[in-house]
């Protein structure tokens, strides 16, 4: 996720993309600078080494111990801006006060990766930057170079596009687009290798790939799970085929998001499976004001260590330090009524935040954590137009230049850093304590120079989230349809045919023979299909329904639904392709007057088409 714009405006919710992975040892030999290694550690190829505590040491902030974090944990940093930062005029400090390189600051503060997100062409016919970084090879190889400098391996985040990716837009490269599959497979092959080639021959300690950003719904324009699956093994050829050639041990990963829906998260990991994808881990972003509970990370992340036998790294996280603007662009994170409870804006509400995440996502398993662009400051003054800056060197999140590439948010909303606030280091560019979080983790600090902080109550339990439905009973009438008697299912509809049908042929179905299915030729289509409780027992029930189908275009809209006590929950789900099961589900919906009622409304054009199957219905308390 990382960067939205303004979300007053509708913005962004672009994504930086984590990358993420276990290096298979990136501890004293293979990471640089490890995070608690005493007495200092070195990389291979690095002569930089940091001497780190052997203890709890005095801070400005407190951060609790973590005892048993391991010294392989991944504590990263995407750092894609630097160089555009340092370009529009940003200065970086050290705790001294004195100017320094800033990654050689994010070392001696106990970070042990970079991150750095690669677009393939971010410019436009006259060589204009899209801004965010213009974040290309030679950038990722002249920032990649000063991180292995001082001991820290280096994560590549290859989008496959010329500008942000995430689960709102994949736009393939200018140079692929009109592309078949085949050609676009072929093309990504040899872009991810002749770009990992220039890295690693430039100097560039290269520990892990990222194989497309946040593609959830898709990658390079493609949605189809198949074609998808086809890039991301063209790309995952490509990385072995390196890691082989230059023998070093380079991992994949495989990036998603939104880990408030898991069983949609599970459908997407399986897919992989399914597919026979080569791959080491799955990355998530999880950003605590956007993404839900902790427990709800540490349920997701345990499930598929378990389940799938893959690492995972909590990819993409932050959290402001102050709720003011440093740029006058407007921030993502904006004020209270975003925060968290119990983490203020302040520098000690960021520090116990970050460590709160790392701790669970190390308690769950996680082989690390990167924090999403800690060093991306503000150009210029927040009373100051800054904007001839920000379209010169592409230090804000957009410039104009990318209108044409990206017209439905960068054509609207171009500017500055929205980010600035949930930066490392102060508008000025002096570091802030919690910074040091990272080389703490292990001891810790001492509570006595804290200056603000307030412990956080937290459920520590190990207590599984999941629920296990397969001990319950399915309140929902004829759930998939099997049966000839349809009379508890209301079918309504728009227009004067209706497009629907009770559907047998097992192969449209997600259980059984039966399925609901819709399609029209000629007419848009509107329609729902509900199911109405009027005696249920008060308590908590969760509700769950299967669809799939295809051909629909950008503004179809697909979602389930509950009704009570005057109240709607809806899960909106996209339809791909033909046999990629959806799954939406509503976890928690609170019954007091015995009433509701469940369903799916479909609004899609003329000719996609598809089928809804086993709706279930369970009371999961009381």
């Amino acid at each position: 996720m990382a960067t939205g714009h303004l979300k007053k405006i509708g913005a962004l919710c672009i994504s930086a993309g984590l990358c993420a992975a276990l290096l298979g040892g990136c501890g004293t030999n293979n990471t640089g600078a490890s995070a608690d290694s005493a007495g200092g550690t070195e990389s291979a190829g690095s002569t930089f080494s940091v001497t780190l505590p052997e203890g709890p040491e005095d801070s400005d902030v407190y951060v609790e111990a973590i005892p048993d974090i391991s010294d392989d944990f991944i504590r990263g940093m995407d750092a894609s801006s630097v160089l555009v930062e340092e370009n529009s005029g940003v200065t970086y400090y050290n705790f001294d006060g004195e100017e320094q390189d800033v990654f050689q600051t994010l070392a001696e503060s106990g970070v042990n990766y970079i991150r750095l997100r690669v677009w393939n062409d971010p410019y436009d016919e006259d060589g204009n930057g899209y801004g965010g970084g213009n974040n290309d090879v030679p950038t990722a190889i002249e920032l990649g170079g000063r991180a292995s400098k001082y001991g820290m391996k280096v994560c590549i985040d290859f989008h496959y596009s010329d500008f942000w990716a995430d689960p709102k837009r994949q736009h393939a490269p200018k140079a692929w687009e009109g592309m078949s599959l085949e050609e676009k497979t072929d093309a990504l092959y040899e872009y991810t290798k002749s770009s990992l080639t220039e890295m690693l021959e430039a100097g560039v300690d290269v520990g892990m790939v990222q194989i497309g950003n946040e593609i959830n719904y898709g990658m390079s324009g493609e949605t189809d799970t198949a074609n998808v699956i086809e890039l991301l093994k063209s790309g995952s050829r490509a990385v072995r085929e390196i890691s082989e050639a230059y023998d070093r041990d380079i991992q994949i990963v495989v990036h998603y998001t939104r880990i408030t829906e898991p069983p949609k998260l599970y459908s997407l990991v399986e897919n992989l499976a399914a597919g026979e994808l080569d791959y080491d881990t799955i990355g998530l972003s999880y950003y605590p004001f956007w993404d839900g509970d902790m427990k709800n990370m540490k349920s997701v992340v345990k499930k598929i260590i378990k389940d799938y036998g893959k690492n995972v790294v909590i990819a993409e996280t932050s959290y402001c330090y102050t709720s003011e603007d440093g740029d006058g662009s407007g921030n993502s994170l904006v004020g209270i009524n975003d925060l968290v409870d119990g983490y203020p804006a302040s520098v000690q509400g960021q520090t116990s935040m970050i460590r709160d995440v790392i701790a669970a996502a190390n308690e769950a398993g996680a082989s690390g954590v990167f924090y999403w662009e800690g060093t991306w400051l503000p150009v210029g003054k927040a009373t100051d137009d800054n904007s001839a800056i920000w379209e010169k060197y592409g230090s804000g999140w957009a410039s104009s230049y990318a209108s044409d590439y990206d017209p439905e948010d960068a054509g609207l909303y171009y500017g500055g850093c929205s980010w600035d606030n949930q930066a490392f280091f102060d508008f000025d560019g002096y570091p802030l304590a919690s910074l040091n979080l990272f080389k703490y983790l292990k001891y810790g600090t001492t509570l006595s120079s804290a200056v603000d902080y307030v412990p956080v109550e937290r459920d520590d339990s190990d207590e599984e989230d999941e629920i296990d439905l397969s001990e319950l009973t399915n309140l929902v009438l004829n759930p998939g349809f099997e049966d000839a008697d349809t009379s508890m299912w209301k079918v309504t509809y728009e227009g004067d045919t209706d497009p629907t049908d009770f559907f047998e042929k097992p192969e449209d179905a997600y259980s059984g023979n039966l399925s609901f299915h819709f399609f029209s030729a000629d007419s848009d289509m509107e329609f729902a299909i509900e199911q109405e409780f009027t005696d249920l027992e008060p308590g908590t029930y969760y509700l769950t329904a299967y669809s799939q189908g295809g051909d629909a275009d950008a503004n179809a809209t697909f979602e389930l639904y509950a009704v009570t006590n005057g109240e709607e929950q809806t899960d909106p789900f996209q339809l791909t392709t033909y046999t990629d099961w959806k799954n939406p589900t509503i976890p928690k919906i609170e019954v007091t007057d015995g009433t509701l009622t469940i369903g799916v409304r479909i609004k899609t054009n003329a000719t996609s088409w598809g089928t809804v199957d086993d709706f279930a219905l369970y009371k999961i308390s009381d």
